[in-house]
């Protein structure tokens, strides 16, 4: 693995070694000693899977205290504009966003840490998400930004975006509590 720390810190994106020849690919995904070594969380209890049309925005989503999730995440097919916002209200960072692309192509992997808000637009039709968390879902603890907040001014690449109506009703990051 290649671990590469982003602008924001404890924002990770990962390169697996990918072992190819004439039968395919072999690729380690995860590995909890060499994440933990690099800073990241490694105990998952929960795998979800999303499958996305183009132009599909799921987010900006996130769980409060004492729920929240830090994430690991991948495209398995197609590729996905992925988005995560600082919420750490002690952070140098609060409400900064990085984005990277993940791709069937590039097999990169996102470390998202707790206290983030994290979301993504396909960039391909039938564009496939995994993600593992450190969390259960909750649904009275789940939370939302608004895709298009204009203090966050995220350059969604395909516009409009197709959102959900939860998605759609989430509040600006000004308009929330971060205590």
């Amino acid at each position: 693995f290649v671990f590469h720390h982003l602008q924001i810190q404890n924002v990770v994106l990962i390169e697996p070694q990918i072992h190819q020849d004439e039968r395919g690919l072999f690729a380690e995904i995860y590995h909890r000693s060499e994440f933990k070594k690099a800073g990241t969380s490694g105990d998952f209890v929960q795998d979800n899977q999303a499958r996305s049309r183009k132009g599909v925005l799921r987010g900006l989503h996130y769980q409060k205290e004492p729920m929240a999730q830090g994430k690991l995440i991948r495209c398995a097919r197609g590729a996905v504009f992925d988005v995560a916002v600082d919420l750490r209200k002690d952070s140098d960072t609060f409400g900064k966003w990085v984005s990277v692309t993940l791709s069937e192509a590039n097999r990169h992997i996102l470390w998202i840490p707790r206290g983030f808000a994290h979301g993504y637009q396909a960039l391909q039709n039938d564009s496939e998400v995994l993600y593992k968390v450190d969390n259960y879902y909750s649904p009275g603890d789940e939370c939302g930004l608004i895709w298009n907040d204009p203090d966050l001014a995220i350059p969604w690449p395909i516009a409009p975006p197709i959102i959900s109506p939860k998605d759609s009703g989430f509040p600006c990051l000004s308009q929330i509590s971060h205590g």
